[in-house]
């Protein structure tokens, strides 16, 4: 499996407590080495076989173990670990970690971040021949796998630490990573091309002053890492909207309008996607002064024009091609929300558009939650709302729909 395919992955190893726990840490350093981001939690007797120290010093990431530690939980908890991580894998699954894990308990730092997870999770079996093929376990890892969303890797046969031979050792750790690798290079998303703008423009009128607008590009880059988890390729075309985490992505960091149309009119009759969510200013100066304006007494007048709509000319430049990308738009309204963003559907010759109300509450600029209407060619019409990575999770899931198959 290519190392590509982890290239950027954000995976939180749950180490449980048996022996093959020491083998875990070799999974962390082999994720980071094929270009994975990955943080660590443990249950209290993984910590008996391997300290959080060793896989601390593997990851770089401090390592969850106690979430009735304050200073753990201030740090990076284990809900903050849930929503950052896209794959989570147990490793080694122990007979008791499976059991707990069915039955949905969360009395450690494994399985309370775990309940709180929303993405795959792949399970790595290790234990004791007899436990492995104890009935109330088989009926376990039945039960587990039967979510779609759950895999397992392994068990190994072989000698085992304990001296019995048979089932019950930890897979590989190359095959626990080639595993990982196949669950994103598997997605629905897998193989597309997917072009996003995010984020704001600036139109200068000097060299420091300018007209644009709240956005920070939040919206916009939780649907870029929608797409990647996927498995889709994905492009970003930025705004100014300083440090953003760009793992996996390729990121083309623009500042005006005329750069963000610019960069997307080279990309977009190549790409099966694209979504248009940035904040576009829709006026420039019509002058730019090379230096600064001076204050003068009474009132002042700046002459605007109108910058490049950005979506239009995208969508006229694929109108009429055999294999034209999908295309959506996005309308920021603080009145008569639906209809003006039908309205814009129709008129930009869009697959679908994301409309919201940015005064309400919740939603909008600048925060990590949203309420939007998705509306499509066809007439239909869906209400989201959760955090952004939940709302753009949603979109893309559309979005694929919406794809020639």
């Amino acid at each position: 499996m290519e190392a590509s395919a982890l290239q950027g992955r954000r995976i939180i190893i749950g180490v449980g407590g048996g022996i093959a726990a020491y083998k875990a840490c070799e999974l962390v350093r082999e994720l980071g080495r094929a270009g994975a981001q990955v943080r660590v939690a443990m249950t209290s007797a993984a910590k008996e076989f391997v300290t959080p120290l060793t896989f601390q010093a593997l990851s770089g990431h401090p390592v969850l173990t106690d979430y009735f530690d304050p200073s753990q939980e201030g740090n990076f908890g284990h809900l903050d670990l849930a929503r950052w991580a896209e794959l989570y894998v147990v490793a080694p699954a122990t007979a008791d970690l499976l059991a707990r894990i069915r039955a949905g308990m969360g009395n450690d730092a494994v399985t309370t971040s775990l309940l709180a997870f929303k993405g795959p999770v792949l399970l790595a079996p290790a234990m004791n021949v007899a436990m492995w093929e104890n009935e109330r376990t088989r009926e376990n890892v039945e039960a587990l796998i039967a979510s779609p969303r759950i895999h397992v890797v392994g068990p190994g046969a072989g000698l085992l630490a304990c001296g019995d031979v048979g089932s019950g050792r930890l897979a590989e750790v190359r095959d626990i990573v080639e595993a990982a690798a196949r669950l994103f290079a598997a997605g629905p998303l897998a193989g597309r091309r997917v072009l996003i703008t995010a984020g704001p423009t600036r139109e200068y009128l000097d060299p420091v002053r300018f007209i644009s607008n709240p956005s920070t590009g939040k919206m916009g880059l939780a649907l870029a890492e929608a797409a990647r988890a996927l498995g889709a390729r994905v492009t970003v075309v930025l705004g100014p909207v300083g440090e953003v985490d760009r793992s996996g992505l390729e990121v083309v960091d623009v500042v005006s309008a005329e750069d963000m149309a610019r960069e997307v009119l080279a990309r977009v009759e190549e790409v099966d996607c694209f979504i248009a969510s940035a904040a576009v200013s829709d006026w420039k100066p019509q002058t730019r002064e090379a230096q600064k304006v001076k204050k003068s007494e009474g009132p002042e007048t700046l002459t605007l024009v109108r910058t490049p709509d950005v979506l239009a000319e995208a969508s006229r430049r694929v109108s009429g091609r055999a294999r034209r990308p999908v295309l959506v738009g996005f309308a920021a309204e603080t009145q008569r929300v639906v209809e003006y963003a039908r309205e814009k559907l129709e008129r930009k010759g869009l697959d679908a558009i994301v409309a919201n109300d940015v005064t309400a509450p919740g939603a909008g600029f600048g925060v990590d939650t949203n309420r939007v209407t998705v509306l499509t060619r066809d007439g239909q019409q869906r209400e989201l709302s959760g955090t952004k990575r939940e709302v753009a999770r949603t979109i893309l899931e559309l979005v694929g729909n919406l794809l020639p198959k």
